[in-house]
């Protein structure tokens, strides 16, 4: 859980967690050097909650970070200020055990906050995933709303040369992988719509067609730009 300042915000997550019916699990939170306010609260928490305070270089490096201190199998990562659903949700999730080439497990999320998030319509707050083609279109999968296992971090971590959409990269890079992922008819969590990658600026979707011209060819960067430019577009008019 990357977190900076957020006092209020990383206090309602921690409760959702530690709420969870199903306790088997640790939290890291990654925090990037907060005022002094939060790293009291810190310091106050015990297992199964451990902490890092240091500047980071952004929000995946946080995670890159966390990721090599978690000792877990699955790995889940969750923003300060985001809560889970309700307090079944890992129960729920890890009811029952997976396949070994099972990777990754998404489930809905919904949005809460004044921000229209990165959907195109003021009403539709909830987010549900997708594996499929699709996938070079939009994000299929919400950050908060997937579980990955713990051997896909083996070699490759989030990309910080991606600041917004690292998330977005490395969940193209497995889908080319054919990674497998199971989808559940469930709600995972409640997730704040404020943020860089909810706002919708140009710069968003020039990041958007600079992650799949990596991943295919230059020779799509016309067909991603299009893309982009449309969905761009069609935002400025809908929610605009």
């Amino acid at each position: 859980m990357p977190v900076l300042n957020n006092l209020d915000g990383l206090k309602k997550t921690i409760q959702s967690i530690q709420n969870q019916t199903l306790k088997d699990f640790e939290v890291w939170i990654i925090d990037g050097a907060s005022k002094i306010e939060t790293q009291k609260y810190l310091e106050t928490l015990s297992t199964p909650f451990f902490y890092n305070s240091e500047k980071d270089k952004g929000i995946y490096d946080a995670m890159n970070k966390g990721i090599l201190k978690s000792k877990g199998n699955w790995l889940y990562f969750i923003g300060s200020g985001d809560v889970l659903e309700n307090k079944t949700v890992l129960e729920d999730v890890f009811s029952k055990s997976y396949a070994n080439d099972i990777s990754l497990i998404s489930g809905s999320i919904i949005y809460q906050g004044e921000t229209v998030p990165f959907i195109y319509s003021k009403i539709k707050k909830i987010k549900k995933p997708s594996w499929n083609l699709f996938m070079w279109i939009r994000n299929g999968l919400h950050h908060q709303g997937t579980f990955y296992k713990r051997d896909l971090f083996a070699q490759t971590n989030y990309s910080l040369k991606y600041p917004v959409f690292s998330d977005y990269w490395f969940n193209i890079l497995l889908y080319k992988k054919n990674r497998k992922c199971i989808i559940k008819n469930i709600l995972i969590a409640k997730c704040n719509s404020e943020g860089v990658s909810k706002i919708g600026n140009w710069s968003c979707y020039k990041e958007e067609i600079k992650i799949k011209t990596a991943l295919t060819s230059f020779l799509l960067f016309p067909l991603f730009f299009i893309l982009a430019f449309i969905k761009y577009f069609s935002r400025q008019i809908i929610n605009g």
